[in-house]
């Protein structure tokens, strides 16, 4: 191949994820490819930009759960990449164009949907906006994108499905799409699929044959924006484990969705008014409460200067020559400081009246001493009079330990207090101390990768500590709904169409009945009969009952390595795909990182990179673009070279 002929690369899914890696690939083409031309296919069947999670084609009722100007997908001065930095406005600054509020951003186009327009008219940075207004904004970053592109770099979209790549390691790829003869040519080929589908696991069959043998109604773990309720009936009983986000989105539409209303009455109080269509939610999960609400606020203090323990140089001495590591017992005590960090800094700085010591004492014997120290807990019990203020990850994480009800109703408004307490802090900037917290829990995403990717994790601590304790904590605590949902909550427990069942729940199908009984210590002896099971959460990773096609092509060619962590005591398997963290690069099985073949994104081992950001968070997705980027397109230009030198060398054989 000439320098001077296109070079083809394959992007397979074309959302954020795909999008972000177009943006990079555009800001870098200056320096890594100037002149010579590069042909661009996009493979998605969802809209390039929105792709399947955040299309348009969806309930207008579904919102995100992040404030609109804590939504970019553009790198910024805080990005610490070694491409060039492109800043581009948040979805409020882009949105602020409609209202006059911003000037406009090229290409400007208003949106064809009167809603999404009023919506975006009247957005505020505070708002959570609906899902339709963040896929209106994804369309045009992905446009914008396009328009960047200098003129040798060209791009085709194809809205059809990757069902297969085949290829040697030094030569060739070829993509197969559904319903397309011809396969796509490709020097190189990138999976950005997003989130995926996974067919169920055996327990979840068993769930599925139960209710099918008994006329029964079983919803494995699915997207809730696409999973069909339609045969729930007004009025069944219907178990719903699980009580985070996909909860939420799943209880709008069986309520909201199903021709319910609210009203705020004259005392301000939010009062739901059935439509008579809705089912009679049953809801419990492991914690028994849903996710903290997201606050509303900005801080009122100056910005913590993170990291401050858990930083580069801490997670160098971490990484140092030793034995293995365990997360509760070496990270977790500095990943803890950290958050207590964010948390008093903002206490101490926008709240000085409810302190008791300078801020600089307080930091002082702060710095030296250990989380889980006596003296510690003493330092802030003198320091922080009011146990409101401080903080106390034990009863964040199991706020039902301990705690047994006599009868469902008394459990019901118990849980209905424990949640309006949750809303009026959560929406109070006099506790933004817990805002602090939340920035300072973002910021150990920037190092923790660096420890996931050392290997030095032992199976235990990966298995049932990161992917099992500290994803859920996490989630929990930073990832819940906006503090609107659960007001709206509450109202739908007052009306009795949402019912509390409590923590560690326990669900069996009993054969005799043909029914789901769910049970929980928290309200001893009392249980639920139901004839639906939701599993209100989203599929597991899993290389082995991925639903995607081409993933599952890979797999069985054996072409792809599954994230298997295994020592003498534990073999964890997390069903992500393995890549190399430096540049994205599939690690196939027989002979390592594939020269031709990279993967980015929430299918990968990378795990915890979102596709867009906090603005100024220095996103470890935004690090992971760059770098992938730059990688392809060195080693775009590297297959070409080597290319024109094997046609050198033919053409001289040939002529001797």
């Amino acid at each position: 191949m000439s320098p001077l002929e296109p070079a083809t690369l394959v992007i397979v899914g074309a959302g954020p994820r795909g999008t972000g890696l177009l943006e990079r690939i555009a800001a870098n083409a200056a320096e890594l490819r100037p002149h010579r031309p590069l042909h661009i296919h996009l493979v998605d069947p969802h809209p390039p930009g929105p792709g399947r999670v955040w299309r348009h084609e969806q309930s207008p009722l579904l919102r995100m759960n992040s404030m609109a100007e804590d939504v970019t997908m553009f790198t910024d001065e805080s990005s610490t990449i070694e491409g060039p930095v492109r800043p581009g406005p948040s979805l409020a600054e882009w949105a602020g164009q409609f209202s006059g509020r911003s000037p406009r951003f090229e290409p400007y186009a208003e949106p064809g949907d009167p809603e999404v327009l009023a919506e975006l008219r009247t957005l505020a940075p505070t708002d959570f906006p609906t899902r339709r207004a963040q896929s209106a904004y994804l369309d045009w970053v992905f446009r914008r994108t396009l328009r960047e592109l200098p003129p040798h770099i060209t791009v085709q979209t194809h809205h059809a499905t990757a069902t297969a790549v085949t290829g040697p390691a030094d030569g060739p790829q070829r993509v197969r799409l559904a319903g397309q003869a011809a396969p796509l040519d490709a020097d190189a080929v990138v999976l950005t699929q997003g989130h995926l589908d996974a067919a169920p696991g055996a327990g979840h069959r068993a769930l599925a044959e139960f209710a099918a043998r008994h006329g029964r109604f079983h919803l494995p773990p699915e997207f809730s924006a696409d999973a069909d309720l339609s045969t729930l009936r007004p009025g069944e009983q219907v178990v719903l484990r699980g009580f985070g986000l996909a909860f939420v989105d799943l209880t709008v539409l069986l309520t909201e969705g199903r021709g319910g209303t609210y009203r705020t009455e004259p005392t301000g109080e939010l009062t739901y008014l059935p439509s008579g269509r809705e089912p009679v939610i049953h809801v419990g999960s492991r914690r028994g409460v849903p996710y903290h609400s997201k606050t509303g606020y900005r801080l009122q203090g100056p910005p913590a200067p993170l990291p401050r323990y858990f930083g580069s140089a801490a997670v160098d001495a971490l990484l140092a020559p030793g034995g293995p590591l365990d997360l509760r017992r070496d990270l977790w005590p500095l990943m803890a400081k950290e958050i207590g960090f964010g948390h008093y800094h903002e206490l101490f700085h926008a709240h000085a009246e409810r302190t008791a010591l300078p801020w600089e004492d307080f930091l002082a014997a702060y710095d030296r001493l250990d989380w889980y120290s006596a003296d510690l807990r003493a330092l802030v019990a003198t320091s922080v009079p009011d146990p409101a203020d401080r903080l106390d990850f034990e009863a964040l994480d199991r706020p039902l330990t301990g705690l047994a009800f006599p009868t469902p109703e008394a459990f019901q408004q118990h849980l209905r207090d424990y949640i309006a307490l949750d809303v009026t802090r959560r929406a109070d900037p006099a506790h933004s101390a817990d805002l602090g917290a939340f920035l300072a829990l973002l910021s150990l995403f920037g190092q923790l990768p660096r420890v996931l990717a050392s290997g030095r994790l032992t199976a235990d601590s990966i298995a049932h500590q990161v992917d099992g304790w500290w994803f859920g904590f996490f989630s929990y605590l930073a990832s819940g709904p906006p503090g609107f949902r659960l007001r709206e909550l509450l109202a739908l427990s007052r009306a009795g169409v949402v019912r509390f069942l409590g923590a560690d729940i326990r669900i069996r199908a009993d054969e005799a009945t043909g029914t789901f009984v769910a049970s929980s210590p928290s309200v001893p002896g009392h249980t639920v009969t139901a004839t639906a099971l939701i599993e209100a959460y989203l599929p597991r990773p899993s290389l082995d009952r991925t639903g995607d096609p081409l993933l599952r092509q890979l797999h069985a060619a054996g072409a792809v390595t599954e994230d298997v962590v295994s020592d003498a005591t534990h073999t964890h398997r997390s069903g992500l795909l393995t890549i190399t963290p430096a540049d994205g690069r599939i690690l196939d099985p027989a002979t390592g990182p594939h020269p031709r073949r990279f993967a980015l994104g929430a299918h990968t081992n990378l795990r915890a990179a979102a596709a867009f950001a906090r603005p100024r968070s220095n996103s470890p997705g935004f690090r992971q673009n760059d770098a992938t980027a730059r990688a392809l397109l060195r080693s775009l230009a590297a297959n070409q070279d080597q290319g024109t030198q094997d046609q050198g060398t033919e053409e001289l054989v040939h002529s001797a």
